[in-house]
């Protein structure tokens, strides 16, 4: 890596781009906020990049979260695929779970396949349980397929064999002669991807790789070749859905592994400031433009999932990897409010985005956003959006919420407004829900930290929905994913299946499987990178005998070591219990499969104190009074703050405003806030 102390990271999301910049010598932290530039995502990074005052030619860490890979499943604007599979499984990936969320509707469609059934191709192979083979790869018809897939117009091939997670010498074998017979194609076997059994799972997981594949190789490409023309000559590092980084060349093969890439810099940076404030349990809240997004903090711990269903339960489909557990919903800044047949409010989850934007923006929108809404209300202030660079159109906004909305509904756009938060509000606090209540947590045991453009705007709100008492906002929310990524560190997640009934299982046995995928995690994370240590965390998949899935259960050094059975069950007997709300202690358990996570811990910038001042803000901090709409008071004079001029241990009654260049947090009547020693906005909400 160049001997540069400067680190740039950049956030691309669906409606701004975050960039921060971190000297690792004054310790100076920049920033820059710009709008996505989605024709050319380059372009707004650079923006945001000399937004920040820096450059390329500084820095000697790149670290980069994007939305390109779920965006692109998302849309269904993938690249044609194929899927070469097992002779017999070729309706495997639409079969599925034969999942039917909604059982009495006649209507209902089950999930879209990202790959057409004519485009997934039976081959001649097979392999048993255990990784024997029982008939050989048939090589003359892997080409011939192929072939003929390509003069289809094909891009990508994704190869699923039954049971390659045993033995991947077929998917190999078949991916090799791809690559050596058609060069131009992205390949992906499942093997390189998932080392769990469930043939659907894998399929799907495959498939979406491949899908994604060359749209994220063209993204990648055009990132690098655009650093190398500004002269950057230090690392190329990119955010996973598990919240660490990995090469960009890892990047190109394992394009899945992005999905989540920006969100889970957010909740990272959650974790972090959990542990600098010594708060054990929290809800990461990220509101941005487009989406709004949950994650938790548990015991100290990020909550993990070992697969998601991209596109909800309903007609999602299933990507089985280690990620971060986050839920999102399509309730942004940008998400537009419509009125549909039977006079029905709809609040998203179409999107304004970055272009033409809300109508407030003056970009060409015509349709009221959620931001148009605070706007309306007094929320924002027209003359100080983004420090005041960018102008709000407060008439366009009013013009648009009257005729669009408030007008067919017969009220006036004030009573329209509000009504469009509510139920923002609402949705915001069922995604929550999902990554609590879903786990047998309790929304209203945690602190909510809230971040994103939009987050300090609703947070407030959210929080009184799920009755929680506490709400915090970090220092640069409208940055804060971005500066997330500043404190992640390299990580490799290693899944390998291996049924055994836990009374029989052999702690050698364990040890051996344990130590090879270490191994390659540590071989890994270091590569070219400088650290501060190497951390290795395991956990296994465990549940009862006679049932079908499993909870993960963490396997602490000192259980293991001493080869405690009993310890290890009443760890998996009290997850069950958090989780389904039973557990049964004489029930004998089994083990699924066994986890590992190599995490390569980087130098991380530190948790700067802010200076102390009084219970009352200097009168350098006070911006005036405006009125702002609130559903308990109606319009009601507001008195704001400069958030940058407020001291630690300063305190603020609500209502009030607190502004700074990226994000505006709302203190509503009977609220209170202090200012912490990090200069963190520690909200206590008024009961009832």
């Amino acid at each position: 890596m160049r001997d540069s102390a400067i680190r740039l990271s950049a956030d691309v999301g669906g409606t701004f781009t975050d960039v921060a910049a971190f000297d690792e010598t004054t310790g100076a932290l920049r920033l820059g906020k710009t709008l996505t530039t989605p024709q050319r995502l380059v372009t707004g990074i650079e923006n945001g990049v000399g937004k920040a005052g820096s450059r390329f030619q500084a820095a000697g860490l790149f670290l980069h979260g994007t939305t390109v890979a779920i965006n692109t499943i998302l849309e269904r604007s993938g690249a044609r695929c194929a899927l070469l599979t097992t002779q017999g499984f070729r309706d495997i990936y639409e079969i599925g779970r034969v999942n039917r969320p909604e059982s009495y509707n006649l209507f209902f469609e089950k999930h879209t396949p990202l790959i057409d059934r004519d485009l997934r191709f039976e081959i001649m192979e097979r392999m048993d349980a255990q990784g024997a083979v029982l008939i050989p790869l048939d090589e003359d018809q892997v080409r011939k397929t192929v072939r003929e897939a390509v003069k289809d117009g094909v891009q990508a091939i994704a190869i699923l064999f039954l049971h390659s997670y045993r033995n991947p010498a077929h998917e190999q074998r078949a991916k090799q002669i791809v690559e050596q017979e058609f060069p131009q194609l992205f390949v992906t076997a499942s093997h390189e991807l998932s080392q769990e059994y469930r043939e659907y799972e894998r399929t799907s997981t495959a498939a979406a790789n491949a899908y994604v594949g060359p749209r994220v190789q063209r993204y990648l490409t055009e990132m690098e070749a655009h650093l190398g023309d500004a002269g950057f000559g230090g690392n190329f590092l990119i955010v996973q859905s598990t919240g660490g980084l990995f090469d960009v060349n890892d990047a190109r093969r394992s394009c899945i592994r992005m999905l989540e890439s920006g969100p889970a810099a957010g909740v990272v940076g959650t974790k972090v400031l959990c542990d600098a404030l010594g708060m054990q349990n929290a809800i990461a809240f990220d509101m941005g433009g487009t989406t709004a997004k949950a994650g938790v903090i548990h015991e100290g711990h990020v909550l993990m999932t070992g697969a998601a269903l991209i596109g909800g339960y309903a007609t999602g489909l299933p990507v089985q990897m280690p990620m971060i557990d986050i839920q999102e919903v399509g309730t942004g800044g940008g998400s537009i409010a419509r009125v549909e047949v039977g006079n029905a409010l709809r609040v998203g989850p179409e999107s304004a985005g970055a272009s033409p934007g809300p109508v407030c923006y003056g970009l060409g929108g015509t349709e009221p956003t959620i931001t148009d809404a605070n706007l309306i209300l007094g929320r924002l202030g027209a003359d100080r959006f983004l420090g005041g660079e960018m102008p709000l159109d407060l008439e366009a906004a009013k013009k648009a919420m009257a005729e669009k909305v408030a007008d067919p509904l017969g009220l006036d756009p004030v009573k329209a407004a509000e009504g469009i938060l509510r139920i923002a509000t609402t949705k915001m606090a069922h995604v929550v829900r999902w990554v609590t209540t879903e786990r047998g947590l309790d929304a209203a045991d945690f602190a909510l930290v809230a971040y994103g453009g939009a987050g300090p705007l609703h947070a407030a709100a959210v929080g009184r929905e799920l009755s929680i008492a506490t709400v915090i906002i970090p220092r640069a929310p409208g940055h804060f994913s971005a500066c997330g990524m500043l404190v992640a560190d390299l990580r490799r997640d290693f899944v390998n299946t291996w049924f055994k009934p836990l009374a029989d299982a052999s702690f050698p046995e364990m040890e051996t499987i344990f130590a090879e995928m270490e191994r390659q995690g540590r071989d890994t994370v270091g590569r070219g990178q400088s650290l501060t240590g190497v951390e290795v965390r395991r956990s296994a998949d465990m549940r009862y005998v006679g049932q079908e899935h499993a909870v993960t259960v963490e396997l602490p050094t000192e259980l293991f070591q001493k080869q405690d059975r009993a310890g290890i069950k009443a760890l998996f007997d009290a997850v069950h219990q958090t989780r389904y709300g039973f557990s049964v202690a004489h029930e004998k358990a089994e083990i699924v499969s066994l986890r590992s996570a190599v995490i390569g811990q980087l130098r991380k910038p530190p948790f700067e104190h802010i200076a102390k001042g009084g219970v009352e803000p200097d009168k350098e901090a006070f911006r005036g009074k405006r009125p702002v709409y609130f559903a308990s008071t109606g319009f009601v004079d507001t008195p704001t703050y400069d958030r940058p001029a407020l001291k630690a241990g300063n305190r603020i009654a609500g209502p009030a405003l607190i502004e700074e260049h990226a994000s505006t947090t709302v203190v509503h009547p009977g609220d209170s806030v202090e200012i912490d020693a990090f200069g963190d906005l520690v909200i206590t909400l008024r009961r009832g």
